[in-house]
């Protein structure tokens, strides 16, 4: 038996693996190529080129692969890209990216996007990331692995959301978020390193401490970010996790939340 809904419209060009079940009145368009063991609701929308990994499950109303509305878009053949076993829910949007940055939206893997949440053009978002409902990225975010962004916050266009990190509920940021950071406000402040989550994942109470060190050095000192980074070189190369801290306050380019 078909697993493809009969009221479901899907374009001669897209490519299905032979598995994907596609519900009612979805309508899936040129240029999308979805993989092994994918379940697409009823009443979604796919528009391409986008690539969708294997085992991915896309609730109803989602509109994954439109174009931006981005007015620097003028319909170039840009696309999406998602990996596997991602979780997509009610009425979630994903644009494709643009040809000013890198013609691609990326999606890794293993990442839950809860109801109404938005992902602009361009952002390449990690594995492992939660995003709690309605919360929003602009264009050409980046968002590293395991991150959380809870419900109704909103991240500026190039702004990086460290990985590990937290950004609260209803919190607004225009700066970039560091490794291992919890913030919130509006706009954003820091306020500690991600406790919580960093046990939930069976981080070694050495990592830690390690971490609250570095914090402290960097948001609680006297130091300049500079002096404090350079005060922190031993401990980073001690701790890999401190380095990954460290080194996500060195790329900024839109300067951190403080």
């Amino acid at each position: 038996m078909s697993k493809i809904d009969p009221r479901a419209v899907i374009d001669p060009a897209a490519q299905l693996a032979d598995d994907v079940e596609v519900g009612p009145f979805s309508i899936i368009g040129a240029d999308v190529e979805i993989g092994e063991g994918c379940v697409i609701g009823p009443h979604v929308v796919l528009k391409g080129p986008s690539k969708i990994g294997k085992n991915n499950r896309i609730f109803q109303f989602a509109t994954v692969g439109e174009d931006t509305p981005d007015m620097k878009y003028k319909g170039e053949p840009t696309r999406l890209v998602i990996g596997d076993n991602n979780i997509i829910r009610e009425g979630v949007t994903i644009h494709r990216g643009t040809v000013q940055d890198r013609s691609e939206t990326t999606i890794g893997n293993h990442n839950l996007m809860m109801a109404y949440v938005h992902i602009g053009h361009d952002s390449v978002v990690g594995d492992h990331c939660i995003f709690v409902n309605n919360c929003g990225l602009a264009g050409h975010v980046h968002v590293g692995d395991w991150a959380v962004l809870s419900g109704y916050s909103l991240v500026h266009q190039f702004c990086h959301i460290g990985a590990h990190s937290y950004l609260a509920m209803g919190s607004a940021t225009g700066k970039d978020l560091p490794a291992f950071v919890t913030a919130y406000g509006n706009p954003a402040c820091a306020r500690s390193i991600n406790f919580e989550g960093l046990r939930r994942r069976g981080f070694s109470q050495e990592s830690i401490l390690a971490l609250r060190r570095a914090y402290k050095q960097v948001y609680r000192s006297t130091l300049t970010v500079a002096e404090a980074l350079e005060s922190l070189s031993e401990l980073a190369s001690q701790s890999p996790e401190v380095a990954l801290f460290c080194d996500s306050i060195k790329s900024s380019t839109r300067g951190i939340v403080r």
